[in-house]
């Protein structure tokens, strides 16, 4: 029995967790989604087959996977739903802060230099080819 095969419990166990880390982050503002999905897809691809059939047969997920997995690419419209939710976060984040007179400068710097890297990560990948 190879390693895959005597793990599949524990890939299995992830792609679930990670998909629903991704449910989760769709209405957290904050908290990632596509990044949970394409984690949920790479474990399901070793522990789940039905799951990553049904992940990548899906009209939101399915294309996204799909551009990551042959040319580790992400489309234009989910780099623009990312960075304007990350924007929403940042907006959020600063508002909260501005009203907590006692607030650390680090507990804002690092999840804005956070999402400032992740976003200019984001826009460095290239989009799929048409």
């Amino acid at each position: 029995m190879d390693g895959r095969n005597r793990f599949r419990w524990a890939w299995w166990l992830l792609a679930y967790a990670s998909l629903a880390l991704g449910i989760i982050g769709a209405f957290l503002p904050g908290m990632p989604t596509t990044v949970f999905v394409l984690v949920a897809a790479w474990a399901a691809a070793r522990g789940s087959e039905r799951l990553h059939r049904g992940l990548l047969a899906d009209p939101r997920f399915g294309p996204v996977i799909l551009a990551w997995q042959r040319h580790r690419a992400v489309p234009r419209r989910a780099k623009r739903a990312a960075t304007w939710t990350m924007l929403v976060c940042a907006a959020v984040l600063l508002a909260v802060m501005a009203a907590v007179p006692s607030h650390r400068g680090w507990m804002v710097a690092l999840p804005l230099l956070c999402m400032a890297a992740v976003g200019a990560w984001l826009w460095r990948r290239p989009e799929p080819p048409a």
